[in-house]
């Protein structure tokens, strides 16, 4: 699209009066917002604009508020990536000047069996039914402690798969999906159905209060090599966060899919980003600007929420599939700045604070 028909489009856009809602709801937080412009991104004149905006383009006819339809039917013309992003949106810096915390996740890849036996004893669960059809947000559903030794889903066909290890199950229901390795080669690929209500407690920091680690020696891996090096004091450490996820099979999601978000689409490894959905629509592009060891200037796109994800200044970086991914996704806690980039009605209508 030329920049002629593109500068049309913007017009017809700013003329809409357009409605000031996010991506999926109305904003639900009193924010501190700062308009900046395309210059103030450190890297925007060196990103892959292309490869972000064929990501957008996955989520972006699923927004519903009416700035969002407008801007997603343009985006239909086969626009230039860098001139549509800077013509139909500002960037918008919710998190004030305090850095940002950034961390990764990743979709696991576990072996396991359709049937226990004396290797596979750890179930994967359905929903239970009674806890509704996105679980519990009261806190009334059974805690990990009474589902894991006492047993109180046994016998009522919520099984879909067993695994080997429980702290392999602990960081599934961390990371929220997975794909199952099944005895026979087959791949199950698993989503998340719902949670049993109760808060998550951290296991590393139990661990720090119990003066096993210091703060700075936590990671996952040293978490999964303490609990299977220490049996029962593991099962008491993994009972220490009595929240509990619960999965569903996605029978229609190719394999070479990344696991679905929260806007029920597949991620992107490198250009998905969880973020707080009170605070960022989800659908919409936010630029990148991460330090630590493996700095980053990218445009990735909202896409993803986490239980740990809460605030303006919290995001969790989506890196893939697999070990490797898991590896990379461990690495990372790194702080930076991150910013929106809103329809341009919506980017003022946060500043002057409607």
């Amino acid at each position: 699209m030329s920049q002629v028909r593109l500068r049309s489009a913007l017009a017809l856009v700013l003329g809409a009066g357009l409605a000031f809602s996010g991506g999926s709801g109305s904003r639900a937080l009193a924010l501190e917002a700062e308009i900046l412009s395309f210059a103030d991104l450190d890297g925007w004149d060196d990103e892959d604009h292309a490869e972000a905006f064929a990501v957008f383009q996955s989520t972006c006819p699923d927004l519903t508020a009416p700035d969002w339809v407008v801007v997603c039917a343009f985006a239909t013309s086969n626009p230039e990536p860098r001139a549509f992003f800077e013509l139909f949106f500002r960037p918008v810096r919710l998190s004030g000047r305090q850095p940002v915390l950034f961390t990764g996740y990743f979709e696991p890849e576990l072996r396991a069996a359709s049937e226990p036996d004396k290797f596979y004893k750890y179930p994967v669960y359905r929903l239970p039914p009674e806890l509704g059809p996105e679980g519990s947000a009261v806190g009334n559903g059974p805690t990990r402690a009474e589902i894991d030794e006492q047993g109180v889903l046994d016998g009522r066909g919520l099984e879909i798969a067993w695994l080997r290890d429980p702290v392999d199950l602990y960081f599934l229901q961390i990371q929220g999906s997975g794909r199952l390795r099944m005895r026979g080669g087959s791949i199950l690929r698993l989503g998340y159905a719902g949670q049993n209500g109760h808060p998550r407690r951290s296991i590393a920091s139990e661990l720090v209060r119990q003066g096993v680690y210091e703060p700075h020696q936590v990671s996952g891996a040293v978490i999964r090599n303490w609990v299977r090096r220490n049996a029962e004091e593991g099962r008491e450490l993994l009972n220490h966060d009595p929240s509990y996820v619960f999965f569903r099979e996605l029978d229609a999601l190719p394999g070479d899919d990344g696991p679905l978000g929260a806007m029920n689409r597949p991620l992107t490894a490198g250009r998905s980003i969880a973020v707080d959905p009170q605070v960022y629509p989800l659908g919409a592009p936010i630029w990148v600007e991460k330090e630590g060891e493996t700095p980053k200037r990218r445009l990735m796109i909202a896409q993803d929420t986490g239980g740990a994800i809460r605030g303006p200044r919290r995001a969790d970086l989506f890196l893939g599939t697999g070990a490797e991914a898991g590896e990379k996704a461990a690495r990372i806690r790194d702080h930076g700045q991150m910013v929106a980039l809103l329809p341009i009605e919506q980017a003022y209508s946060y500043a002057l604070g409607y």
